[in-house]
């Protein structure tokens, strides 16, 4: 078997980390526990997320033991942004969102074996810290130039917003976690994405001056495209994995719209697929760009491990039925209305001649030349071909949602909505 820490570096999953020959020493042991935190800052996980779970995922397939820990207690403080304080939210909002984040991460790890995954709080051991407590115990151990030093807090020192004092000590309290866990569970690895290595290394530290012991820090990258910019900035915001927020088929093709130059890259990161596997899609990309086979994959595989294969399959139908592929009658509403989301429309009423559809949805550009597209076969209604120039929206035509579908040629779709 190919060694863990090879793997990850060869699948560009390791950004900096402390001894990687002691790390690798250790791992080769025996089982490690180690584990990863995520702070409840908002409902869902996102698509950056998945980064650290699947480096999660990978040392738990090799035989390690993973904590992943949702930030009951510092996400009600937040970890310093490069830009301005963050707003506090209550305790209520923060629960729900605990509450939500614990059950993304149980869906995506296996929480079932003899390298079971495990959910902490840290709001559990938190909580039961007095401020004097806190400050004794655990603050005694930090030094002001070291605290002061780590990139972020510079940076937010030097700007017009400053950084306060709760910001501040989110360092200590993440630190902290370290320890507790270290104490409660024999962890001594922790993950992180790569702008926490500051915050990690204060664990490390804390266990080495309280316990006399040396634990082992471990980061992801941020996955950036190839052009140098952050993957997964769009203009809709964050790549969400709350269906709710962010829906499957929207999901699916972010994925499938990765481009040539970033795809093989992603599917090492984000899939389970074998070097092989990989080297055989690599070689699509290259002589058979049109197929988007790599992308396919890519698309299937990390939509199925989020959302499930039974969500994949209604997605890949959905973009099948746009295209003739498949019936539109058999979409569920939800699934065809986020298919059309984004298509052009037109609004009409049940009679409105058809030929006016493709007119008010600019696919013709007048009554005469959608007239001359439908004799010569080429105007859909709903993946059927219109025959007739005189047809008209019928109810039976209106699909769920209150929608119809309406296609020039092979690739032009636009909506009709019924009001």
């Amino acid at each position: 078997m190919t060694d863990v820490l090879d793997e990850l570096q060869w699948r560009g999953l390791i950004a900096q980390h402390t001894d990687l020959d002691e790390l690798r020493a250790a791992l080769n042991e025996g089982s490690v526990t180690f584990y990863c935190g995520f702070d409840p800052t908002a409902a869902s996980l996102h698509h950056g997320h998945l980064v650290a779970v699947k480096l999660m995922r990978h040392l738990q397939l090799a035989g390690h033991n993973p904590l992943a820990l949702v930030g009951g207690a510092t996400g009600m403080i937040g970890d310093p942004r490069d830009k301005g304080e963050r707003t506090l939210n209550t305790k209520d909002v923060v629960a729900e969102w605990t509450g939500a984040l614990q059950a993304q991460l149980e869906s995506l790890l296996d929480f079932e074996g003899p390298h079971a995954a495990k959910i902490v709080n840290n709001l559990d051991w938190t909580s039961e810290l007095s401020a004097i407590d806190f400050l004794r115990d655990v603050g005694k151990n930090f030094r002001l130039g070291t605290m002061l030093s780590k990139d972020i807090v510079a940076r937010r020192l030097n700007s017009e917003e400053g950084i306060s004092f709760t910001e501040f000590s989110y360092q200590i309290l993440q630190a902290n976690d370290f320890l507790e866990l270290y104490r409660r569970y024999g962890c001594t690895l922790e993950l992180g994405g790569n702008d926490q290595w500051g915050n990690l290394v204060g664990g490390m530290d804390l266990i080495r001056k309280v316990e006399g012991k040396a634990v082992h820090v471990l980061t992801n990258p941020i996955i950036t495209k190839a052009d140098g910019t952050k993957f997964g900035k769009t203009e809709g915001g964050a790549i969400w994995l709350n269906p709710d927020m962010l829906s499957p088929y929207k999901f699916f093709q972010f994925w499938l719209n990765t481009s040539d130059e970033d795809v093989i890259r992603m599917l090492k990161v984000f899939t389970f697929r074998t070097r092989e596997e990989i080297e055989e899609l690599e070689k699509a990309v290259a002589e058979r760009p049109g197929a988007r086979e790599a992308q396919r994959a890519l698309a299937e595989d990390v939509t199925s491990w989020v959302h499930g294969g039974e969500n994949t399959e209604r997605v890949k139908q959905a973009s099948r039925a746009l295209f003739g592929g498949e019936d539109l009658g058999e979409l569920d509403e939800r699934t065809l209305g986020d298919a059309v989301a984004e298509l052009p429309d037109v609004t009409a009423s049940v009679g409105t001649p058809i030929v006016e559809l493709f007119v008010g949805a600019a696919l013709e550009k007048g009554m005469g030349a959608a007239r001359r597209t439908i004799a010569s076969g080429g105007l859909y209604l709903n993946n059927e071909k219109v025959t007739d120039p005189d047809q008209v929206l019928g109810t039976d035509d209106v699909l769920g949602g209150g929608i119809a579908l309406i296609r020039k040629g092979k690739k032009n779709l636009a909506v009709v909505r019924v009001n």
